[in-house]
């Protein structure tokens, strides 16, 4: 007995070699078409048809599938390449605004005769109750201990830790922090102390003392600490209470603590 398997090959066998004869006997232009000939021509020429209308559509498939991976391929490509434009783009955007700031440093002039260490902020305390941060410049810098720091829009605060080549800065929102200032107009004196947020407070000053909201607050240079004429804010809201003798006087500082990124630190 044949097995299954031999009969479809020999099946496929004949098929393919009826179809060798029919293309070989119909090649010829001049013989003519007799009626056994007729009949083997109807018989395969449906199984021609289905054998030539699938290898078209296999080989457009396979071009097709191969035509998709390579669209594919390009697209991951070309996704590639934009992210890297991005960033790039991005990049520039970021060195654009760093130079602006940088110029205002450039045309920083300060009342206060010395010299300057341009300083990048690296780290912040992320404590609630202390606000300090980390500058990139130490004492191998120049840099020593309580020296000031401020940027063109006023003082930030003093270095109360140094390293080689890292300094901590306490600054002036925080609660331990204290500033000898002046009434810029009136030449009101008082201590200006940390308070909430990146506002401050103006402590000491007498309640016969005319100050108004609007009023600028700058340093006095009587703590030795930071020199005098530097701008720390402006006075925000006065409030005064006849049973006592200070008044209670908040401030806005003309520093903007949580975009600093630079600042400068002065040295004598």
């Amino acid at each position: 007995m044949f097995s299954r398997k031999m009969l479809i090959a020999v099946g496929v066998g004949l098929f393919v070699a009826i179809n060798l004869i029919v293309i070989s006997m119909t090649s010829r232009q001049n013989l003519q078409v007799q009626g056994p000939e007729k009949i083997l021509i109807t018989l395969t020429a449906p199984f021609q048809m289905a054998l030539q209308r699938s290898v078209y559509f296999v080989s457009t498939v396979w071009k097709n599938y191969f035509a998709c991976v390579s669209k594919a391929q390009e697209s991951i490509i070309l996704e590639n390449q934009l992210a890297q434009v991005r960033q790039i783009e991005n990049q520039n955007r970021e060195l654009i605004m760093e130079n602006a700031r940088l110029k205002k440093f450039v045309a920083f002039t300060s009342p206060a005769s010395g010299s300057y260490v341009a300083a990048r902020v690296i780290a912040r305390d992320p404590s609630p109750w202390f606000k300090t941060l980390m500058i990139d410049k130490g004492e191998r810098h120049g840099l020593t201990k309580n020296a000031p720091i401020l940027v063109p829009e006023g003082i930030v605060g003093q270095i109360t830790r140094v390293s080689p080549n890292f300094s901590r800065v306490l600054l002036i929102t925080d609660r331990n922090s204290a500033v000898d200032a002046l009434v810029q107009n009136t030449r009101s004196r008082g201590i200006v102390k940390g308070g909430d947020d990146n506002r401050c407070v103006f402590v000491y000053a007498l309640r016969k003392e005319e100050i108004q909201a609007g009023e600028v607050i700058v340093t006095s240079g009587l703590d030795q600490v930071f020199p005098k004429g530097l701008k720390i804010g402006t006075v925000l809201d006065v409030e005064k209470d006849h049973s006592r003798l200070f008044q209670d006087i908040v401030i806005q500082t003309s520093v903007d603590f949580d975009k600093l990124e630079e600042v400068l630190v002065y040295k004598q």
